[in-house]
């Protein structure tokens, strides 16, 4: 069912040229004060991160006619390059260009470009946030969402879970905030009030991607899928169906086209699809929240959108809202208010609210109303007992169904969580911790009920332990606090009192933990991807609890003072390295390897002024060497990275030291030499960032592998080291191809993620070096971001979709305007006249690529002509394109020439 009429796409005037008068930047057609009317839209981080959903998009747009849009945060300028030598923002608007004929694949047509700045790859929300900018980023996620108004917002992983890239959970958290703040008039007023927007009411959230088990084939979307989580909404949609607009392709297939457009990333060369209709799978995504009723997930492959874009057979009028928020924890025995959000998507007579609870549960409640006229609104007040005896973490769903006697039916749920009277948890890692708090301001919580609490622990060391304590009830409590640990851990304490912990009130309590057996197996080379259990039981009055945290056990190694300073030379000199040979062979990430294949070992030592590290690689198979001009990237090639870590603390990249370092390159005038290159650290960038810094190499000849030697300078760390416990890993990307592109990973202390999570790195302790009080130095972060005001491709979009460039304040039509055009022999002449004073950026455009551009800087009430020289004759077809910045507004305008 058609419930909206589609916005067409149309440009009054800059199409022609005729130009009988003039043309005003951003001018759109009169008939047409909205300029678009998307459906779905997908938000990230980088060109590339709405990959895995095009297939599901293509087939949505094809047969449903359903319009999906992206909202990129970066254009990926951070990234690496596996087709060229561009970087910073030509990196990111090659990668722009990669990402639009990607989308194009599954007939997605508008891709909004924030200009958020791609630093470098971490682990980190808040620094991203931080790099990004809070409000400014929100502030445009919200204006774009207000413009193009989609029903349905499909987002990354918003949690903090390991591994997650910071960038990735950062924008999904943005998305997560964006959904509520989209709908509020007191959010962002000024778009309101100034800029001609409505707020708009997005009616679903998802994640991408959902865990459990379910059938393969076409049956994926149709029979009931099992969720690691129970209570987890996923919905599915087949990726084999055949697509009419491709030649009867399968759209998994498709989507492997649509990846091969990412060829900057190394993905040209991706795998073709399964044909077998019966091993393709669904795509998945998992529901975050919904304000509109939704359907059971079998019911197809347009399951997610009903209820939406699309009206569910006997479902309730579209627009028709049945919200559910309840609060999240719940105690045992106690009641608690629902209350379900009610608004007439059209007029519903004998309209009834009831809630549904699980067996045990008791509600009271229940409403009717006569008659809702569209758009009225009504809250819905129950009241929900639990049962006296909830498992402690155990998640339910409460059920919401609205039945009317005109209009159809609908159902929709919220979520709660049984938790004790006081909740004893393992204290969060900082940017964990920050992730909490921010679940509890957006009511949220879900997102994070699945998230372990993560301590390190060295091997055969001791750290003080911290445990959370809250009160849940609604009186004060006293009672003690254990650890439950698990063999080969000791606690000094046997338990912790606390009292009188008033209702709502936060306390803790902390311990003395040792592993005592330091043969444990460290890092992932422990048992359940290195995650030691630890169980916290917490004692209340009138009962206890018990809660789960996990330990890493981190490596540790004594690194000796050498008697004198080894060469740097790519030899292990007599007596040069006398410490423990590292094991450095362990996988972290990537293809499985053979010994053969890839491992290796490491040996440090120190002087006065220098740390030293010799690394020995076995390697079968030399990847494709880098250019000596391109020594960056080491996720590209064959390469070994050191990471110090100076006073073991730090939460993320951004204040420790890391070096990629190549054994060798391709650039035979000079010998081939090894090169090295900061990474995602506190002076990310080429050897003036590491004055002193020494690299040698040896390659076998024939290949067998290789060995690097490196000094590093005490002056080039960003703090001084603490002797007692630096921070230390040793990493190795290993590539077999000839496509820059590395296939396995290898190293000392070795988690999901470890290379952007230094809290996991291994210790080094250095008997002898004086300790030096901290002197951290201030991060020097990459700060050039690639502009949509510079991107002729965002420019054309722009001009067409009405979208203000990056997302910023859309400028007054009125602000520029285009004269004159002249074409000459070799030349076009554009006269421009501003109305406030600004900067206009103008190309000439063929398509693929500029042929001619130039800036110009315009007063207000100015006018001036610039000449744009062609190196040849203008083409059939090109297009002049103009930007315009003044302040913080922007604007797009496009005209055939």
């Amino acid at each position: 069912m058609q419930w909206r009429t589609k916005a067409m796409f149309a440009v009054s005037g800059l199409l022609a040229l005729g130009l009988a008068g003039p043309v005003y930047a951003g001018q759109r057609a009169p008939h047409n004060p909205s300029p678009i009317d998307l459906d779905v839209m997908f938000i990230g981080a980088h060109p590339d991160d709405e990959a895995g959903q095009l297939g599901m998009f293509g087939y949505w747009n094809e047969t449903h006619d359903i319009k999906a849009g992206v909202i990129t945060m970066t254009r990926g300028e951070g990234g690496g390059n596996a087709v060229g030598l561009e970087e910073g923002p030509d990196l990111g608007i090659l990668r722009e260009a990669e990402e639009r004929k990607a989308v194009g694949w599954a007939g997605v047509e508008n891709i909004y470009n924030l200009d958020a700045l791609d630093f470098y790859y971490t682990a980190s929300a808040p620094l991203s946030e931080q790099i990004w900018g809070y409000h400014e980023s929100l502030s445009r996620i919200v204006r774009v969402l207000r413009t193009t108004k989609p029903e349905v917002i499909i987002t990354m992983n918003p949690s903090a879970t390991q591994g997650n890239h910071g960038n990735h959970q950062e924008a999904a958290m943005l998305a997560v905030e964006a959904f509520y703040a989209a709908a509020d008039p007191t959010a962002f007023p000024e778009q309101i009030t100034q800029e001609g927007l409505r707020p708009h009411r997005v009616a679903r959230l998802f994640q991408a991607g959902g865990s459990g088990t379910g059938a393969s084939g076409q049956a994926c979307e149709t029979s009931p899928f099992t969720p690691a989580e129970p209570t987890n909404v996923v919905f599915g949609t087949w990726t084999g169906y055949e697509s009419a607009r491709h030649e009867g392709t399968r759209w998994n297939q498709v989507n492997v086209w649509a990846r091969r457009e990412y060829v900057s990333q190394g993905w040209g060369n991706s795998a073709d699809a399964t044909t077998n209709p019966a091993s393709i799978g669904c795509n998945r995504i998992t529901m975050i929240d919904s304000r509109t009723p939704y359907p059971d997930p079998t019911a197809g492959g347009t399951a997610a959108l009903q209820g939406t874009s699309i009206r569910a057979q006997g479902g309730l009028p579209l627009g028709t809202e049945l919200h559910v928020r309840p609060g999240w924890e719940v105690l045992s025995g106690v009641p608690f208010q629902v209350d379900v959000n009610v608004r007439a998507g059209d007029t519903l007579t004998g309209a009834k609210v009831d809630l549904e609870v699980p067996a045990g549960w008791s509600v009271t409640g229940g409403h009717t109303y006569a008659k809702l006229k569209a758009g009225q609104e009504k809250v819905a007040t129950f009241t929900v007992t639990p049962a006296a005896d909830l498992t402690v973490g155990r998640r339910f769903r409460v059920k919401a169904t609205m039945t009317t006697d005109n209009a159809g039916s609908g159902s929709n749920t919220g979520l709660v969580q049984a938790t004790a009277p006081v909740r004893g948890t393992l204290e969060p890692l900082p940017e964990v911790g920050n992730f909490r708090e921010w679940t509890v301001e957006n009511n949220v919580q879900s997102l994070d009920a699945l998230i372990p609490s993560i301590l390190p622990i060295p091997s055969g060391g001791t750290r003080t332990v911290r445990v959370d304590l809250k009160n849940y009830s609604n009186a004060a409590q006293s009672g003690t606090v254990a650890l439950q640990l698990p063999a080969g851990f000791t606690v000094a304490e046997p338990s912790r009192s606390y009292s009188d912990l008033a209702a709502g009130a936060t306390t803790s309590v902390s311990f003395t933990v040792t592993n005592s057996d330091a043969s444990l197996p460290t890092a992932n080379r422990a048992p359940n991807d290195g995650a030691y259990q630890v169980r916290i039981a917490t004692g209340f009055n009138g009962g206890s609890a018990t809660e789960n945290g996990v330990f890493n056990l981190v490596p540790v190694t004594t690194v000796p003072k050498a008697a004198t300073a080894p060469a740097v030379d790519g030899t292990a000199g007599a007596g040069e390295y006398t410490g423990e040979v590292i094991d450095i062979s362990t996988r972290w990430e990537g293809s499985a390897v053979t010994a053969a294949d890839l491992s290796g070992t490491a040996r440090v030592t120190y002087t006065d002024d220098a740390l030293y590290f010799l690394v020995d690689i076995t390697d079968d198979v030399m990847g494709k060497p880098l250019l000596g001009i391109d020594c960056k990237r080491p996720r590209r090639a064959d390469s070994v990275e050191i990471g110090i870590d100076p006073r073991n603390g730090s939460a993320n990249t951004s204040t420790v030291f890391n070096v990629a370092v190549f054994p060798i390159t391709d650039d035979p005038a000079n010998g081939n030499p090894p090169c090295f290159a900061r990474e995602r650290d506190n002076r990310q960038g080429g050897p003036a960032t590491a004055p002193g810094l020494q690299v040698a190499s040896h390659v076998s000849s024939p290949y067998t592998g290789y060995r690097v030697e490196v000094k590093v300078p005490f002056s080039v760390l960003p703090d001084n080291v603490d002797p007692a416990k630096m921070g230390l890993n040793i990493l190795v990307n290993d590539s077999d191809t000839q496509d820059l592109s590395t296939q396995s990973r290898i190293g000392w202390s070795t988690f999901s993620g470890v290379r952007a999570d230094p809290y996991r790195w291994g210790v080094a302790t250095l008997p002898g070096l004086p300790g030096l009080a901290s002197a951290p130095q201030a991060p020097i972060m990459p700060d050039t971001a690639a502009r949509s005001v510079n991107s002729p491709q965002t420019i054309l979009q722009s001009a067409a979709d009405g979208v203000a460039p990056g997302g910023w304040t859309e400028l007054d039509a009125k602000t520029l305007r285009i004269e004159k055009v002249t074409k000459r022999t070799g030349s076009v002449d554009v006269e421009l006249k501003s109305k406030a004073a600004g900067t206009a950026r103008i190309f000439i455009w063929d398509g693929s690529q500029v042929l001619a551009s130039d800036v110009v800087t315009l007063g207000r009430n100015a006018k001036a002509t610039v000449r744009l020289t062609l190196g040849a004759a203008l083409p059939a077809g090109a297009t002049l394109l103009v930007s315009y910045e003044s302040g913080t507004g922007t604007l797009g305008a496009a005209a055939k020439l």
